[in-house]
């Protein structure tokens, strides 16, 4: 979800500001996607690099999450949506770890949707701590590390009760996944737009999502082969 500070500085406002517009931004795209089916959607909020950013705005980028969690969670449990949330969380101050399991467990019986919130992640990160609890287990004599497969790594990662994502949006005119859900986005479909986070709304999801329809998925195969010939 990127461009809120860019957003912010093309109107001469504080950075704080067009990240307070990016939460309206996220509630749209919610909305969105639970309307139009989506089992499960991963919001990246804050990356394990967005602590070198200046204190000041880390803090208010955390006052403004743990608000956003309050103030969403009734509207998640009326559209049956359940939050998760995924990263490493040792840095965080513990009343805000407190409210993000909060957030879990006041939705946890919801079915419909579930709403993967990376805080705190960086895909190098998950892949490392995904080894080490592997090596422990291994260490321990739980499993034989020469049997190890891509599905046992898989369910030592942070999403390791989701199936891989079928599509990736990355806002604000980059063209680089920066370090998110590494091992997952294998054979996700990439799609990049200029616009910014806080302008990103339904007709823009609803353009993201006609491009993946175009996409041919083969996962290695030839387009005959997927095509059925």
């Amino acid at each position: 979800m990127d461009g809120n500070g860019r957003w912010a500085s093309r109107r001469a406002l504080p950075r704080h500001l067009g990240h307070r517009a990016g939460v309206k931004a996220v509630r749209a795209v919610v909305e969105g996607c639970a309307r139009r089916g989506v089992e499960a959607l991963t919001l990246f909020a804050f990356s394990s690099e967005n602590w070198q950013r200046p204190a000041d705005e880390v803090s208010r980028l955390l006052e403004l999450f743990v608000e956003a969690i309050d103030g969403e969670i009734e509207e998640l449990n009326r559209n049956g949506i359940r939050l998760h949330f995924i990263g490493d969380f040792t840095a965080l101050k513990p009343d805000v770890f407190a409210r993000l399991r909060s957030g879990e467990a006041r939705t946890a019986g919801n079915g419909s949707m579930t709403l993967h919130v990376a805080l705190s992640y960086g895909g190098r990160w998950d892949i490392v701590q995904a080894t080490r609890t592997l090596a422990a287990r291994a260490v321990a004599g739980e499993f034989d590390p020469a049997t190890l497969n891509e599905e046992d790594f898989s369910r030592a990662l942070a999403l390791c009760d989701a199936q891989d994502p079928d599509l990736f949006i990355r806002t604000g005119g980059e063209h680089r996944i920066s370090n998110f859900l590494l091992w997952n986005l294998a054979y996700t479909e990439l799609y990049f737009c200029d616009t910014l986070w806080p302008d990103f709304g339904d007709a823009e999801l609803e353009v993201a999502f006609r491009h993946f329809a175009g996409r041919q998925r083969r996962f290695g195969q030839t387009s005959a082969q997927v095509q059925g010939g």
